[in-house]
């Protein structure tokens, strides 16, 4: 009701003094949301968790693996919520949500009683002040490469948009929660390239996490990969996880520092991060007993593509089917071809399909998607199917024994963004069941 009545007075404003005013906008309504909810952060330990990827998958492993270590958790990321009673698909197509839902969240999650609360925490989310007025007590950097360009101007301003959060932390009032004082702490991928940029910010405490000589505090040796999952080994302690992809060991990484960083023994978060079956909308294998392996995943710019090949070629396969799209409404057009290229390099049926268009022209999308596009013929291994079910119906037509079908770009998202702000019901991996059931 709230967010209707604030939408109502926007459509008064003159879009250039909106603008203008848009910074003071978005700051007065974060503090007034946390001044309504009465600041719930200060009751819980906040993990707030920045990045370019892996944000979602680090919270999903944080969160269960601290469940099953007897905290009750909230948190709130792309691909799911949790208000510490309960847990369900995140349906707002929107990761850090603005205004009142995100106090809104910490209040209920706070009334649920949680010890601790883990945020997805944006680039967007961090230039609309609504980290402002969350008391964060740990901050942990997954990794940074270049991504929503177009919407921050330069890589330089989104680095130093993150950089903002961890700024934030130094403002953040200190807590006593059961009788003890809770620290500020860092995490840091000591792996990524802009690591030390993160690390000066200020904290009580610092840890540093990766594969590398960097990682100071928690390094993962004895490294393996394959089809079952991955494993790893933390001072003499391996690890077994059901998940697919090198990738995610940086991820298991986090959530162990996670652990670490409130005093849990390695063997209790080993306990919890081995019973993980998976996480929604990322490597999620779909199984319907067909003769091939159906994989839904999110990646939807270029890096996080390149590693869901690499992952493919470690799981024995004959052919690779991919069904593709890209987002619109002005969101990095240049990723567009570079897509198409990836898919041309390595997929042998590439299916280029519609995704969130929002205000764009669907078949223009496709077609910048293209251009990228080698080594393909179009009507003979490469079609543009503009229908999203039918552009995955066709993949899973095409399929044979041992081949993979890839669909990307949505996850285990709840709606298409089309034309007007309006949304279509919509989930991946709900109409591949359908199809699979009625091959």
């Amino acid at each position: 009701m709230i967010d209707k009545i604030l939408n109502l007075i926007k459509k008064f404003i003159p879009k250039k003094l909106f603008k203008t005013l848009q910074p003071a906008y978005h700051f007065l309504f974060g503090y007034l949301a946390a001044v309504w909810y009465g600041h719930p952060s200060n009751e819980m330990i906040v993990v707030g968790v920045t990045g370019t990827t892996g944000k979602t998958t680090s919270i999903f492993l944080a969160a269960d693996m601290l469940k099953s270590a007897g905290y009750k958790v909230g948190y709130i990321s792309t691909a799911m919520l949790g208000d510490g009673e309960k847990e369900w698909l995140n349906d707002k197509k929107m990761t850090m949500l603005g205004r009142f839902f995100t106090q809104k969240m910490l209040s209920r999650m706070k009334n649920n009683n949680c010890d601790v609360v883990v945020i997805e925490t944006t680039s967007e989310g961090i230039a609309q002040f609504r980290h402002r007025f969350i008391n964060y007590d740990t901050l942990l950097f997954t990794g940074l490469y270049p991504e929503h360009i177009e919407s921050h101007g330069d890589f330089e301003t989104y680095k130093k948009t993150k950089g903002k959060l961890f700024a934030h932390l130094k403002r953040c009032k200190s807590k006593n929660i059961k009788g003890k004082k809770i620290e500020k702490i860092i995490i840091v991928n000591a792996d990524d390239e802009y690591a030390d940029y993160f690390m000066n910010f200020w904290a009580d405490k610092k840890i540093t996490f990766g594969i590398s000589d960097n990682a100071k505090t928690t390094k993962a040796t004895n490294i393996n990969s394959d089809e079952k999952g991955i494993s790893f080994s933390i001072n003499n302690l391996e690890i077994e996880m059901q998940l697919l992809g090198k990738f995610n060991v940086a991820n298991a990484l986090a959530a162990v520092c996670v652990g670490a960083s409130l005093d849990l023994s390695l063997e209790k978060i080993k306990t919890g991060l081995e019973k993980i079956k998976g996480v929604p909308g990322r490597l999620e294998r779909i199984n319907e007993d067909q003769a091939f392996t159906v994989i839904v995943d999110y990646a939807f710019e270029p890096n996080a593509v390149t590693k869901l090949y690499e992952t493919v070629k470690s799981v024995p396969h004959n052919k690779v089917i991919h069904v593709l799209g890209s987002t619109g409404g002005g969101r990095d057009r240049s990723r567009r071809p570079k897509l198409g290229k990836l898919a041309g390099e390595n997929a042998d049926y590439i299916i280029v399909t519609n995704e969130d268009p929002y205000d764009e022209d669907p078949a223009q999308i496709i077609n910048d998607i293209e251009s990228g596009v080698t080594n393909h013929e179009l009507g003979k291994d490469f079609w543009k199917i503009l229908d999203r079910r039918k552009a995955i119906k066709k993949a899973l037509s095409l399929a044979q024994e041992k081949d993979i079908v890839l669909v990307t770009g949505k996850g285990s998202e709840q709606a298409m963004c089309v034309a007007n702000g309006n949304k279509i019901p919509w989930d991946d991996r709900k109409i591949i069941r359908e199809i699979l059931q009625e091959l």
